[in-house]
């Protein structure tokens, strides 16, 4: 079987562009010349700013701005490198960044900005063998049922960053593979029964899988060492790894309609919780692992919502903290990856004619008789009835919706104003993948097309960029 491993290649370069006029921050001859002009009588100079005056003013500019000004003179070039001018442009940029990453491969918040700038203007280019690489890989001997990065998402520059996978196969083997190389770095030995799913939770470097009969392990990314496993007691319809601030759990849920919470690795039980009786449920944890938000499409119950502390800590006798929404018939839902409690859901209306998507706030109430789940609405609209239903659903941001119908991918504002749609695919996509910077689609036509948000823009845009891969034609033969 295949693997597709997307990249940028080493060897680029970062310039700021100079302005065609050759005028720049206090740059060009007309603003050298006034710098040295005497405004009064003989002697007298233009009063001089001091550092923390041109700091502040400083603190308005772009980063390209910043590059040229620190070629004024050795003042103007001490304050333009001060870390906190860039590091409130990387924060600015790049909300989700910290100190910590500046550790990784740069040692200030300016080579940071200007890495990443970089790697993001090659990923919005996209040319062939200088921006991305291919590789395909080979090694399992039938279907590829999952595949999970192992590798932190964090951005490394220092040319030791490493994208590591881990895939699970019905010839019941787990493999890891270094993507840079397009080779196995180790395999397990064949298990009992095909594993189906597999969950990973990169800062412990370790891996999930769960084969058809319900059976399932921890695993050690590194070395493939088996840590730990557990007997759901039918097989399992959901699998989600969760890295809580008081700790790793998994969320199991099972055909028979339960949801378990298991502690990571020891995979020891926390709680049993019946959510839908007789039918299998499907499972998202919010951004945070504050919430769980559970549905089902084969029955008319409603779906739900569990605040995670009470599936962690159960109280005796006491069912989870939790809510039913109004929401029946659910087909499809996703979280507000820039909000810690906003639920997107796809659902059919009350008469069942016509496709809704609701989004709810939702929040914790405590009270003497205990805490109580508080549900709000706050916009929905109706899909026109000439689309097709979606089968993928994400967030951008906190207002923006991404739908994909068979060809199409759409954009929705929560409110029901349509941003954008595309049909650069010949056959149905398969899978989506967002974030910040990119949305990736993937389709049956063996074709993988790239867009990139637009900073630019007030509202949220996208652009369709290019395909990877060389587009459909050639590699379907």
């Amino acid at each position: 079987m295949g693997g597709v491993w997307l990249s940028g290649a080493e060897g680029s370069s970062w310039a700021s562009p100079r302005p065609a006029d050759g005028r720049g921050l206090a740059g060009g001859p007309e603003a050298r010349g006034r710098r040295g002009r005497r405004p009064g009588g003989a002697g007298e100079m233009e009063p001089k700013l001091g550092f923390h005056e041109l700091l502040h003013v400083f603190s308005f500019l772009e980063a390209r701005d910043l590059l040229r000004a620190a070629q004024v003179d050795k003042v103007w070039n001490e304050v333009s490198r001060t870390k906190e001018l860039w590091r409130h442009l990387c924060l600015r940029r790049w909300s989700s960044c910290t100190a910590s990453q500046m550790t990784v491969g740069t040692q200030t918040w300016k080579e940071y900005y200007l890495c990443r700038s970089e790697l993001e203007f090659r990923m919005e280019r996209g040319r062939p063998e200088k921006d991305f690489i291919c590789k395909a890989i080979a090694g399992h001997t039938a279907e590829i049922d999952g595949l999970a990065y192992i590798s932190s998402n964090l951005c490394r520059f220092d040319g030791q960053a490493k994208s590591t996978v881990c895939t699970v196969s019905w010839d019941c083997t787990l493999r890891a593979w270094d993507m840079q190389e397009g080779t196995e770095i180790w395999s397990s030995l064949p298990q009992p029964a095909a594993l189906v799913n597999v969950v990973a939770l990169p800062r412990l470097q370790l891996a999930v899988t769960v084969d058809k009969r319900g059976l399932i392990k921890v695993w050690g990314a590194e070395d493939g060492r088996e840590r730990a496993s557990f007997f759901l007691p039918v097989l399992s319809s959901a699998l989600q790894a969760c890295d809580h601030p008081e700790g790793p759990f998994l969320l199991v849920a099972c055909a028979e309609g339960f949801l378990f919470v298991l502690t990571v690795p020891q995979l020891q039980l926390r709680s049993r919780t019946p959510v839908f009786p007789g039918s299998p449920a499907r499972l998202l944890c919010s951004p945070g692992c504050q919430w769980v938000f559970a549905w089902t499409q084969s029955s008319e119950l409603g779906p739900k919502v569990f605040h995670t502390r009470s599936l962690l800590c159960p109280e005796e006798d006491e069912p989870p903290v939790s809510a039913t929404l109004p929401a029946c018939l659910t087909c499809i839902a996703c979280w507000a990856p820039d909000e810690t409690a906003r639920l997107m859901v796809t659902h059919r209306n009350d008469n069942d004619l016509q496709l809704v998507v609701t989004t709810y706030e939702l929040g914790v109430q405590q009270s003497r008789e205990g805490a109580d789940v508080m549900v709000q609405q706050v916009a929905h609209f109706l899909l026109p009835n000439t689309r097709m239903p979606p089968h993928l659903m994400k967030g951008h941001g906190s207002q923006v919706i991404l739908l994909v119908s068979w060809l199409e991918l759409a954009l929705f504002t929560i409110h029901g104003v349509q941003l954008a749609a595309f049909q650069d695919h010949q056959r149905p996509i398969a899978s989506l993948w967002v974030d910040q910077n990119l949305v990736v689609t993937a389709s049956f036509d063996l074709s993988l097309r790239v867009y990139v948000w637009s900073k630019e823009e007030k509202l949220p845009a996208l652009k369709s960029c290019y395909y990877l891969l060389g587009g459909s034609h050639r590699w379907a033969r």
